[in-house]
């Protein structure tokens, strides 16, 4: 099991954030975490990572349960993170392979003396990830997609056991997302990869390798399971509690809102 959580709540300043989560995923699946803005994603990911402590319940990541051992460090090491939260804290003269090389270290900026076998896994991850023709820019300088592959390709210097992608297209065009997305797409095909979890509020993302989804609604589980089964017409129109239609093309699911003269196909 990689991620085991068990009635779990959150409070935060007197508030419920999340209740009563359940939530399972075990080695070699790959679950997309779809939800709306508000929806309390971002409480989920940082129980995972431990930044936060659930109020109630009981959490298990990569066989470490929290509250009986001191997780810091020993569970972040095991854990590849991506967010637009990151992008802003590298030094602006660091080029795009310092901040591939850092991943090894789980450091913000390189303090220490990168060996010959941490600089060579570096190049193969920026050759495989598409960025090695811009490794030696400044990573302030690079386009949003461009950035966010170099932090893929940080996240997997250390050999995670889990990589989370939170919300990693945001505010890329569409060439730039569906090169992210083959990126993606390549690390799930290795079968030596690590398991991921895909955070979006964008079905059209959902790459048909994403075999799990979870629909967290107002802090809560709306529903889990088969991602062919949660990203229908019917389900979606619950959740959103709009009438809307998904289609799926080439294995990928399109959302749009149900016309009225239309019968929603279930």
């Amino acid at each position: 099991m990689v991620v085991q959580l068990e009635n779990v709540s959150l409070m935060r300043d007197g508030k419920w954030i999340l209740q009563d989560i359940n939530w399972e995923i075990e080695k070699g699946e790959h679950w997309v975490l779809f939800g709306l803005n508000g929806s309390g994603k971002t409480a989920i990911l940082n129980l995972l990572n431990a930044y936060f402590f659930p109020t109630k319940g009981k959490i298990t990541v990569l066989d470490l349960e929290f509250g009986k051992t001191y997780l810091g460090e020993k569970l972040r090491k095991q854990i590849g993170f991506v967010s637009a939260s990151l992008q802003e804290k590298f030094h602006p003269e660091d080029n795009a392979f310092e901040v591939v090389l850092s991943g090894a270290f789980a450091s913000i900026g390189l303090y220490e003396t990168p060996t010959d076998e941490i600089r060579e896994k570096a190049i193969a991850l920026l050759e495989e990830l598409g960025c090695f023709e811009y490794a030696n820019r400044h990573y302030t300088t690079l386009s949003q997609g461009e950035k966010q592959r170099v932090l893929i390709a940080r996240a997997l210097m250390a050999n995670p056991s889990l990589l989370i992608l939170d919300e990693p297209t945001n505010g890329l065009d569409f060439i730039a997302r569906e090169q992210l997305l083959e990126s993606v797409e390549r690390i799930i095909n290795n079968p030596n990869g690590p398991t991921i979890i895909y955070v979006t509020h964008h079905v059209e993302e959902i790459l048909p390798a994403f075999n799990k989804t979870l629909l967290l609604k107002k802090g809560q589980v709306f529903s889990a399971g088969e991602t062919k089964r949660m990203i229908t017409s019917k389900t979606l129109s619950e959740y959103f509690n709009l009438p809307v239609k998904v289609q799926w093309e080439n294995e990928r699911p399109l959302l749009s809102k149900q016309l009225a003269k239309e019968t929603v196909s279930y």
